[in-house]
């Protein structure tokens, strides 16, 4: 259904990006931020589903200023420690430039809303606490690091999508963000870390990933149209 596509950032810098429109007017734009694993076949198949679900949806590659055109499928250990020493060199700053790249890109659809996954949760948070890039409404996915950006304060509607098993972002974090921030709609499900990732079987969970996805499906037609 979608398509490769490359963004320029407002510094020249281009990047990949993997992009899905609806048939028919979009109801609104969506930026899908990857898991740390690129645009995979998880990150395309979720903008594909936007798609279907009539938004117009672009996911950038975050990782393009590091190694460009990462993206890999294989969910080993050893992709760990590529992923890990990718990490070490990601610069927060020049992230936002490239979001708001994508941001550009679906706006070509109305409203735009951010969404992502571990990584990418994270990204949505940040993202929603930055001022003037254009987003209407962020819904994020078991963002590894979130509650530490607990004092970045999300300008937009905002929702977010924890598991209560995660051993890497533990349940008393989540409470303390429920705690600091009241205006956000935080939800916990009986489920671990990546629990919408179909692609791996050892993490998915399809009754929690259902609920939270038609969540955000209902939070983006609420806030975009």
């Amino acid at each position: 259904m979608g398509e490769r596509i490359t963004l320029t950032a407002s510094d020249g810098f281009t990047l990949n990006a993997y992009r899905a429109e609806p048939e028919g007017t979009p109801r609104g734009g969506v930026v899908v931020i990857q898991e740390v694993w690129g645009l995979n076949n998880f990150v395309r198949g979720v903008v594909d589903r936007f798609a279907r679900h009539g938004f117009l949806a672009v996911a950038p590659a975050m990782f393009d200023r590091v190694e460009f055109g990462y993206e890999s499928d294989n969910y080993t250990p050893e992709q760990f420690a590529i992923i890990g020493e990718l990490m070490k060199k990601f610069d927060h700053k020049t992230a936002m430039l490239d979001v708001t790249a994508a941001i550009g890109a679906a706006k070509a659809g109305g409203k735009v809303g951010i969404t992502g996954y571990c990584f990418g949760g994270a990204v949505s948070w940040r993202a929603a606490a930055h001022e003037g890039i254009g987003l209407s409404a962020a819904s994020g996915y078991y963002g590894g690091g979130v509650p530490s950006y607990i004092e970045l304060a999300p300008r937009i509607p905002i929702e977010m999508h924890f598991g209560d098993r995660d051993t890497g972002i533990p349940l008393e974090q989540i409470e303390a963000l429920k705690a600091r921030h009241a205006e956000a709609d935080i939800y916990t499900y009986p489920a671990g870390h990546g629990f919408c990732n179909s692609d791996r079987p050892g993490n998915f969970n399809e009754a929690a990933c259902a609920k939270a996805s038609a969540r955000t499906l209902d939070f983006f037609r609420k806030h975009l149209g």
